[in-house]
């Protein structure tokens, strides 16, 4: 029977420091990222969240190596990136999985083309995974054959079985219905409990956030920094019951009010879309 529960602390340690980023030219130039630092610690679940165009999806390519800072240092275990890694693996908004592949060839293309492991051993840790997110049954069906959160849970399979130092998800579950996005949120969270991969997930959700993290990054507005780090102290595993206890609202309580204040800049300075994301669950916090 294949292990595939890592060692407490297995993932890796990603330090950002400093960096800065913009993009244009002369006056065009917009500064998106402003000297920006914090950690992902060796094993922890960190969720970065911020008003809506803060710059988190560019924040999250230059942490995968596919931008580079205009200043500042990145590093894992110690060590600069100098570009897109097999030590870090993305799971990104939109749908990746290969469109003629079926769901197991998917799953193993990666360590399949780098030679990684004999036949024997990719097909069996690929159904172990498979299994675990409920798609064993599936392993020969097209991603158009898959809705979309069988197709979530797919790439989530297919970044595991490269077991990277740091898995990093791109807003993973936008766009799902509310039924399949809590399914996911629960798929994703037993799995990191499972093995303790270093995660980074980014999302514009606080419940979502607090859910899943062990660490809170809040974001400024944009140009983006790291304004605030909530240690989120809630038993695991996690159990959707969590988000009527009166922790877990305090824990909303505090970090609506910081974003509150993210989102008033935001809109001050032109973007009122990032209000909308957070004044009605303010205000339902605060009726509370």
């Amino acid at each position: 029977m294949i292990e595939y529960k890592d060692a407490a602390g297995s993932g890796g340690h990603m330090q950002v420091s400093a960096i800065s980023k913009s993009f244009g030219i002369g006056p065009l130039r917009k500064q998106v990222i402003d000297n920006c630092t914090f950690t992902l610690e060796r094993g922890k679940l960190t969720v970065l969240i911020g008003p809506s165009g803060c710059g988190k999806t560019t924040l999250i390519n230059l942490l995968a190596g596919y931008e580079t800072p205009d200043s500042g240092d990145i590093t894992v275990d110690n060590e600069p990136i100098k570009g897109p890694g097999k030590d870090r693996l993305v799971v990104f908004q939109e749908t990746a999985l290969f469109p003629w592949m079926t769901t197991f060839q998917n799953v193993v293309y990666g360590p399949m083309v780098r030679g990684e492991k004999n036949k024997k051993e990719l097909e069996e840790e690929a159904m172990f995974l498979l299994n675990k997110v409920g798609l064993a049954e599936f392993r020969d069906k097209y991603p158009i054959q898959l809705s979309g959160g069988m197709q979530r849970r797919c790439e989530l399979v297919r970044a595991l079985i490269n077991r990277p130092k740091i898995m990093m998800m791109d807003e993973p579950f936008r766009g799902l219905d509310a039924m399949t996005r809590e399914l996911m949120q629960e798929y994703y969270v037993r799995l990191f409990e499972e093995n303790h991969l270093t995660n980074l997930f980014i999302t514009s959700e606080l419940e979502e956030a607090i859910f899943l993290a062990d660490r809170l990054i809040i974001l400024t507005n944009r140009p983006a920094g790291a304004r605030t780090v909530i240690e989120i102290d809630l038993p695991r595993p996690r159990e959707f019951k969590i988000l009527v206890t009166r922790e877990y609202l305090n824990y909303k309580q505090q970090a609506l009010e910081i974003l509150h204040e993210e989102a008033m800049k935001a809109f001050s300075s032109g973007s009122g879309a990032a209000v909308s994301d957070f004044l009605e669950a303010y205000s339902e916090v605060k009726a509370k």
